[in-house]
């Protein structure tokens, strides 16, 4: 019966996304032949607004059909009229729903950081490209070490996507691990958390150095699952249990807005140091739920 249930989620979520891909296609087309910025945020404006219907509407018959026991607690104060920097733990795409499900239409039209291998998702890859979500290369160390350079088209692609943000209000979501928890993983890296994978710490402090100012704080979200190995074919079948989303809402500390984390080392120390210690907060909290 629960494989059922998953092949209608499954159905479900394709009939959803072609519903909405009619005028997400004819926004892209218009967007690509518009001749300039101006008018082209426009368009982007219409984007976000099938985007947002489309994450709506998936969220509207999943809360109906899949009823995940989800525990919510996020701080009051929060505007989609405002900018905000998510981070949170990863454990699964089911993480992107979890959410969307506690902050759709709370704060703005999410960007999330996106492996560049993603754009070739049929559909999914189009609206994310549309919606000039950041795409990362992410080189292996080996390849850094090799060609230091590689390490700027990452940031280069970070920095315009914070330049277009200047323009209207977003929310930029980043899984600071940089991919999805298991204790494979955690051993492989030696990493010193129970529950979490070590943060990488450069992509959030670009972010902060290049919009420190817009942002009106960051919410430090913490993700757990009754499941200790849950997934995304679970959830669309109805079997994940029980999660927990807990976000508290943090202000950016002035000393960020100071420096540069790739050019100043003593800078670099400082902000691994505050992220770290926020990801041994998220581990003991994780502790404490278990």
């Amino acid at each position: 019966m629960s494989t059922l249930k998953g092949l209608v989620s499954l159905v479900l979520l394709v009939i959803v996304t072609l519903f909405w891909a009619v005028p997400l296609f004819a926004l892209t087309l218009l967007k690509l032949i518009t001749p300039s910025r101006m008018l082209r945020r426009y368009v982007l404006r219409g984007l976000n607004h099938v985007a947002l219907n489309w994450i709506g509407t998936n969220l509207w018959w999943m809360r109906r059909w899949l009823k995940p026991k989800l525990t919510i607690h996020v701080p009051a104060g929060l505007s989609p009229h405002q900018w905000w920097l998510v981070i949170s733990n990863h454990r699964s795409w089911t993480d992107i729903f979890m959410l969307q499900m506690a902050l759709h239409r709370r704060i703005p039209m999410p960007r999330f950081f996106l492996k560049r291998e993603l754009i070739w998702v049929p559909i999914v890859g189009l609206a994310w490209w549309a919606l000039e979500f950041p795409f990362m290369r992410r080189y292996k160390r080996d390849q850094l070490e090799q060609n230091p350079d590689l390490a700027r088209i990452d940031r280069e692609e970070t920095e315009r996507m914070c330049q277009r943000a200047q323009e209207m209000p977003i929310a930029i979501y980043n899984f600071v691990e940089g991919t999805r928890f298991t204790p494979a993983k955690r051993d492989a890296q030696c990493s010193p958390f129970r529950h979490l994978l070590r943060p990488k710490a450069g992509g959030t402090a670009q972010v902060i150095s290049l919009m420190g100012e817009r942002l009106s704080g960051i919410l430090d979200v913490t993700l757990r699952y009754a499941n200790p190995e849950p997934n995304f074919w679970r959830f669309l079948c109805g079997r994940e249990g029980a999660i927990h989303l807990h976000a508290r809402r943090l202000d950016v500390p002035a000393w960020m807005l100071k420096g540069d984390y790739h050019r100043d080392p003593h800078y670099k120390e400082r902000f691994q140091s505050w992220l770290n210690a926020l990801w041994r907060d998220k581990d003991g909290a994780l502790d404490s739920l278990a």
